[in-house]
């Protein structure tokens, strides 16, 4: 299973510096064996379990093996992922900067080798080495964001095509956070250590919107494109008026995988109490914040004009990277409830 997500990944990227769409096709068709063998691992991890109903290092083996699978499944669905991209980018007459993404590439690729090799092997100390490599990848993908918005902003990549290069950038290094959570069950599988969500608290942000489906699908789009499993993003509306097929066009125009599924109202939402953010997307929206309570922001952003999606778009991206960026930083949300507008953009 490793084997055909590597080959998975190492296709794709082919499919996208050579712009070989027949490739990039192949690399969709294949993830079906992948997802057979995600089956297959699932099923003979369930019937040890239930035959030998193992303890200590059986069991944490039993345990590691079914996350160990869910991550190779993930990698798996990276690699058509991209493979959709490049299919995405191939309408469009441009040459995108090539080398930055076979660096990441570079790097991403051999750390999911290393860390499935470790966890065969058993081998603690290659599982240190690949969690200790990962923020370097990270620290590269930040770098291609860099070069993709000023590249947008010189006109050198069509802006229907940003979204897609960075999604592609985005699930190379995916595949870095995939390995490294597959060398920390390789140490709980032979140590009994479990690091994986140490100082990780899972982020809920919830995007309410008024009645325009617009700006809160959009907002909720993006931020589950951000592929970060350390946040949860949610979107809503204060009255849904079901007129969401123009915005999902315009979704999946711009590379992102979207469903039909009609927006919720902020009552609608399970474990609502939860969320620790709270953006209004109008001034009506902010009939939705909760009460004041400890660990909860609420935020506004406002829009000119939300039915127009291209400029909303546009401001939501750098909106939300500005809001992950500064509570990855701060690693946790203030204690005291503030209200903090956002005007719209000149």
């Amino acid at each position: 299973m490793g084997r055909r997500a590597t080959r998975g990944l190492q296709d794709s990227l082919e499919s996208f510096v050579h712009g070989n769409r027949q490739l990039a096709y192949s690399v969709m068709l294949r993830d079906t064996f992948i997802d057979a063998l995600d089956q297959e691992l699932d099923r003979l991890t369930l019937k040890f379990i239930l035959r030998q109903q193992p303890v200590g290092i059986h069991l944490r083996f039993a345990a590691a093996v079914l996350k160990v699978n869910l991550e190779l499944e993930r990698v798996g669905d990276y690699a058509k992922s991209i493979a959709k991209q490049v299919l995405s980018l191939s309408r469009y007459e441009f040459t995108p900067p090539l080398n930055p993404f076979i660096e990441l590439a570079a790097r991403a690729i051999p750390l999911l080798e290393a860390a499935v090799d470790a966890f065969v092997r058993r081998d603690v100390a290659a599982a240190r080495r690949v969690i200790a490599a990962e923020p370097e990848v990270e620290a590269l993908r930040n770098g291609i964001g860099e070069l993709l918005f000023l590249e947008r902003q010189a006109g050198r990549i069509p802006l229907e095509a940003y979204t897609p290069l960075t999604n592609l950038a985005r699930r190379l290094e995916r595949v870095a956070d995939q390995a490294k959570n597959i060398s920390q069950e390789t140490l709980f599988m032979v140590t009994g250590e479990y690091s994986k969500h140490k100082d990780s608290e899972i982020i809920r942000v919830l995007f309410v919107g008024a009645t325009a489906a617009g700006p809160a699908l959009l907002a909720e789009t993006i931020g589950q494109a951000l592929g970060d499993a350390r946040f949860v993003f949610t979107g809503a509306v204060m009255e849904p008026n079901g007129g969401n097929a123009a915005v999902l066009d315009f979704l999946r125009a711009h590379g992102y995988e979207v469903s039909s599924a009609k927006l919720r109202t902020p009552d609608q939402i399970p474990n609502r109490e939860f969320y620790q953010v709270v953006v209004a997307l109008s001034p009506r929206a902010r009939e939705a914040f909760p009460p004041a309570r400890a660990r909860t922001v609420n935020l506004e952003w406002n829009f000119e004009d939300p039915t127009d999606l291209e400029r909303t778009h546009s401001v939501l991206q750098n909106q939300i990277n500005d809001l992950v960026s500064a509570l990855l930083g701060e690693r946790s949300v203030p204690r005291s409830p503030a209200v903090i507008p956002v005007p719209p953009e000149s």
